[in-house]
């Protein structure tokens, strides 16, 4: 570049020379041929050494180093294998009997059975059996009448995976006898009135049920089915039948589930407790709930709404009701924070047989059944992790419901009854009030390690009443304790404490009509510890101990029905393939 620069200036200035002396001479013209054209190079340039030559006054000599190496030959076996993970310690994977038997037996008389068993006719289809018993024939000092019990209920359950949809059917069988042997004291009831008094209720139940449920996607998700036909020794009566379909809709992106209610309730009691007059009720609840649910990363939102048509058949009285269905949850911390709220409401099927079972002691001579009118039940909580094994849940609501159902004492009404054994003031009725609820809910679970596993609950209520005195055979607190241990591969061991507060319930001393004015009595609070100690034998023999009631508190759990104290049970459980 630099050389064709220079011969570019020697140009120009060769050319101005010539100019000038063409001015003064004329030299004629000349023809010049190139016979090379010009080619320019480029020299190299000049590059800085990579070792560059050292200046230091102070240089030292390496040192030459002179080493060998004992070699000798040695014969290798070694083979090289692939890698692999190391894998976590398994334990070995338990065998499943299709089989299980228990059968225990105790004080009071005491006889326990629970049988369980399971046939796999094919691949997509199994049929299942299931029978329990418990019974106590022996008799409580503290009472006149008769204090032994009996309930046994047998199941059965066909069950078909099919390619499309996944369906079964089921029914059951159960038999029921309670006496009513809560005679109060305050009564002073003679022993030839004592002995003459027929305690004892039988109950029957008859059920049969069917459901099936989509496997593909489709706007069909499933539905039950469900029959059921109670009755008792005294002539009353109840037929129940609840059908339930399920819907989903595609809305853009999101999904919309409904879910479809028809529930029919009816029966009828022979004698109508202070009347003495047949009772009949007959309620069919028609109702659909659509639910859309809304979820991020850290939230879910469900956004919804129960629409209910409610036909008391009876009493030709029909209504529509509508009620909120909205719950949300927030993940604040990971997995150790998370607040949840909601707003929910419903119309809620009672019936004859949900009392009986929770309170057998109930007369058969209500003054019909209504549904409740949940307006609406409110609350707001935190759940979460206190570390990686301990649990937690903190939660308080408010609740409204109207036609809530109360459990009262009745009174005692002899007259033109003695034949009826539940009219001694020893049975209970059911009355209806509006009842608001508070309750503030807490929890802590804990899963110490694989083998122990604890928790502990509590919950404080406060109720106010519309119409009744007090919010009656309603705790004003409950708790529980539970545990679960598996001491090494054969000994397991177990324990359960629960407490109920004080409960207040009305001693009528005689009928004077619906309007009873009679005594408040307050139900003493109580714990009730239960243990449990077992022994697995090998794969298919164990054995067990259980105790109840450790502390022997004489408590009642209704007035006037004081319970068993201190009970002791032993049995034996096998399991076995039957089908196989």
């Amino acid at each position: 570049m630099f050389l064709a620069f220079a011969l570019l200036c020697v140009s120009g200035v060769f050319a101005q020379e010539k100019e000038g002396k063409e001015e003064k001479e004329n030299i004629g013209t000349e023809t010049v041929n190139v016979v090379k054209p010009y080619k320019a190079t480029v020299s190299d340039a000049f590059k800085i050494r990579e070792v560059p030559a050292a200046e230091d006054s102070v240089l030292l000599q390496k040192k030459e180093i002179n080493y060998s190496i004992f070699s000798v030959p040695v014969a290798s076996t070694f083979v090289p294998a692939k890698g692999k993970v190391a894998g976590i310690g398994k334990k070995k994977r338990e065998y499943l009997y299709d089989t299980y038997l228990s059968l225990g037996l105790g004080n009071y008389s005491t006889a326990l059975l629970d049988f369980y068993t399971s046939a796999e006719i094919s691949k997509d289809q199994s049929f299942d059996i299931g029978l329990n018993h418990h019974s106590a024939q022996g008799q409580l000092d503290e009472t006149e009448l008769d204090t032994k019990f009996f309930d046994t209920k047998l199941e059965a359950a066909y069950k078909n995976a099919g390619r499309f949809y996944r369906w079964g059917v089921n029914g059951g069988l159960q038999h029921q006898i309670y006496n009513w042997y809560g005679l109060p004291a305050q009564a002073g009831f003679d022993e030839a009135v004592i002995n003459s008094i027929d305690e004892k209720q039988t109950y029957y139940t008859a059920s049969l049920g069917g459901n099936i449920e989509a496997v593909e996607e489709s706007v069909f998700t499933g539905a039950e089915l469900s029959l059921k036909r109670f009755w008792d020794a005294h002539d009353s009566g109840e037929n129940r039948v609840v059908l339930n379909p399920s819907f989903r809709f595609p809305v853009g992106e999101e999904l919309i589930t409904a879910h479809v209610f028809a529930d029919y309730v009816g029966g009828e009691f022979k004698y109508e407790y202070y009347t003495g007059e047949k009772s009949k009720y007959s309620n069919l609840l028609l109702g659909v709930n659509p639910n859309l649910v809304i979820a991020g990363e850290d939230y879910t939102i469900n956004l919804g709404a129960s629409v209910f048509y409610g036909m008391d058949i009876e009493n030709d009285d029909n209504d529509f009701y509508i009620y909120p269905k909205v719950n949300a949850s927030y993940r604040l911390v990971e997995e150790y924070v998370t607040i949840y709220g909601g707003v929910e409401g419903g119309l809620d099927q009672n019936s004859y047989y949900d009392f009986v079972q929770d309170n057998v002691y109930v007369a058969p001579a209500l003054m019909g059944v209504t549904p409740t009118d949940r307006q609406y039940d409110a609350y707001v909580g935190m759940k979460g992790k206190l570390s990686s094994n301990v649990g937690y849940n903190l939660k308080g609501s408010y609740r409204a419901e109207n036609n809530k159902p109360l459990f009262r004492a009745n009174p005692v009404n002899i007259s033109g009854n003695e034949n009826h054994g539940y009219v001694y003031g020893n049975s209970f009725g059911v009355v209806y009030d509006d009842v608001t609820t508070f309750s503030a809910f807490g929890e802590i679970h804990a899963d110490i390690d694989r083998n122990l596993t604890l928790g502990i609950n509590a919950e404080v209520f406060g109720y106010n009443t519309d119409n009744q005195e007090e919010a009656w055979n309603l705790p004003i607190v409950k708790g529980s304790f539970f545990g679960d241990y598996q001491i090494d591969e054969h000994w397991f061991a177990g324990a359960n404490i629960f407490y109920v507060g004080q409960r207040k319930d009305m001693y009528v001393p005689e009928f004077a009509g619906e309007e009873q004015q009679g005594e408040v009595v307050k139900l003493d609070s109580y714990f009730d510890a239960n243990a449990h100690l077992g022994y697995h034998i090998d794969q298919q023999w164990s054995v067990f101990v259980k105790a109840n009631n450790i502390a022997n508190n004489q408590y009642a759990r209704w007035m006037n029905y004081p319970v068993q104290g201190f009970q002791i049970l032993g049995g034996i459980t096998y399991k076995f393939d039957l089908w196989k």
